[in-house]
Parts: C-alpha cells; sequence; structure tokens
C-alpha cells in the first residue's frame, strides 16, 4: 500500500478528521464520478424519457449553458490549457453529442415519410 501526504486548508482537514475511516472509499468514489454534471445526462434522459415525436427529436439540442461550456472546453483545448478533467469532461460532451446525432440519423424516415 501506498502512503500520500496531501496539503490541505484548515477547515478540510478538520472535515477529513471525521471521515478520516473512510478516506479511501471517499477517494476512490471521487475518481469514479462522471465527466459531466448529473443534470447533463438528466437532461438528455428526460427528454428520451418523454418519448418525444419525431419533429421535438429533430429540435432536440443543449440548453445554452452546454453550449457555453463546451466552447470554454473548445478554447482551452485549442491552446493546450485543458486539464485531463476537464478533457475527459469534453470527450464526454462529445460522445453525448455524437449520441443525439446518431438519434436524429435515424429519426430522419419518420421526418419525411420514407423507409
Amino acid at each position: 500500500m501506498t502512503t500520500i501526504t496531501l496539503e490541505v486548508p484548515d477547515e478540510v482537514s478538520e472535515q477529513l478528521e471525521h471521515h478520516k475511516h473512510q478516506l479511501t472509499e471517499l477517494l476512490v468514489r471521487s475518481l469514479k464520478q462522471p465527466p459531466l454534471a448529473a443534470e447533463v445526462y438528466r437532461y438528455v434522459l428526460d427528454f428520451i424519457a418523454n418519448r418525444p415525436t419525431p419533429e421535438q427529436i429533430s429540435a432536440f439540442g443543449p440548453t445554452p449553458e452546454m453550449i457555453e461550456r463546451r466552447r470554454e472546453l473548445v478554447a482551452k483545448e485549442r491552446i493546450n490549457a485543458i486539464t485531463p478533467a476537464e478533457k475527459a469532461e469534453l470527450d464526454e460532451y462529445d460522445r453525448i453529442e455524437h449520441l443525439m446525432v446518431m438519434i436524429k440519423t435515424r429519426n430522419l424516415p419518420f421526418l419525411t415519410g420514407k423507409p
């Protein structure tokens, strides 16, 4: 087992003192967190769960906040100032965007009436 020494602010140290028996578990859990905030996934899942019409699928897109966040991440990537966590976040936005493109492509026959 490896020992790690961290410098943390006093108020964090006080909180950690109360949870010192759980530190390894807390660290492991934090490393397994999804790269995007839960509300991003919830936004897409809620949309799909509400059985959208072909027209709603065609019109579906990210929120203004999602668009702005992705722009920020792309700008950071362009100047090589992106952190590994931010890169993972950008990659996840790209995966969701790709998934929505595939869903919209599969939706085209319903819009055109041509199977």
